[in-house]
């Protein structure tokens, strides 16, 4: 069953093509990565997705819940994606540097608060309670991403790969079905990287996900991945399970046999 589809979705910056007709599709429960050299149009198409640009053609479809009615959110703003069930990360970690660990997550979860600015300002019970509850689920976040002792601890204290996992609890903390990651082991060292790839299966199963991720580590990308979309300037040039990625040569000449910049 589709969670997320591409269809035929094309991005152009004046006479530029970025990204040009991309199909892509990612089924429930699926770890699904893009692959392909720095300017290919990965990040591009991360933001078609979670609405920064909108296509210049094509559609972008979304289950929301499971009903198996796809929903079209092409050139929806960001907000409304989220709130639907689409969270991302970024390559260079943004987080609110000089928050807590806790307040880090406490913003996102605010994206689901019912009670409005009035009740807010003039702590009206209900709001109360609501908070309340945001802050007993958020310190469950944290725990469950192994991040509670830190949790009064500022977000620029903490070491990097526990900076990573800080931004994707932020990212979970949005009730997400579908949860985009971008280059989540830049910057990793080898402990770091194999704890992270644990780490994306273990919150995949445990809050039900379905992931996309961009990746340039390989490794990572051929453990991980159930299945692999390939782009070249904007264009797919394959697709397909680790072991047809791996052994295409038209992705070997384009990018496998390329080292990494």
């Amino acid at each position: 069953m589709s969670v997320l589809e591409m269809r035929e979705a094309t991005m152009r910056f004046g006479g530029v093509i970025a990204v040009e007709s991309l199909n892509l599709e990612v089924n429930l429960g699926e770890i699904v990565a893009i692959i392909g050299p720095n300017g290919a149009g990965k990040t591009t198409a991360f933001n078609m997705i979670t609405g920064v640009y909108a296509p210049t053609s094509g559609l972008i479809l979304f289950d929301r819940d499971g009903s198996k009615e796809m929903q079209t959110i092409t050139g929806m703003r960001p907000d409304l994606i989220t709130k639907l069930g689409v969270a991302r990360t970024f390559q260079n970690i943004k987080l609110f540097q000089e928050m807590t660990v806790l307040d880090n997550v406490l913003i996102s979860s605010h994206i689901g608060v019912k009670s409005d600015v009035f009740s807010a300002i003039f702590g009206l019970p209900h709001y109360l309670k609501e908070e309340k509850a945001m802050r007993e689920r958020s310190m469950e976040l944290l725990d469950k991403v192994d991040l509670a002792d830190e949790a009064a601890e500022l977000a620029t204290s903490l070491p990097y790969g526990k900076q990573r996992k800080l931004e994707i609890a932020r990212a979970l903390a949005t009730k997400p079905r579908l949860l985009l990651l971008d280059e989540p082991a830049a910057g990793m060292n080898p402990t770091e990287t194999q704890e992270l790839t644990d780490f994306v299966y273990k919150i995949r199963d445990e809050f039900d996900l379905t992931i996309l991720l961009i990746e340039h580590h390989m490794q990572i990308v051929m453990d991980i991945s159930d299945r692999i979309y390939v782009l070249d300037f904007g264009k797919l040039i394959a697709q397909g399970v680790p072991e047809e990625i791996k052994n295409n040569e038209r992705v070997i000449d384009a990018y496998l046999g390329v080292a990494d910049d």
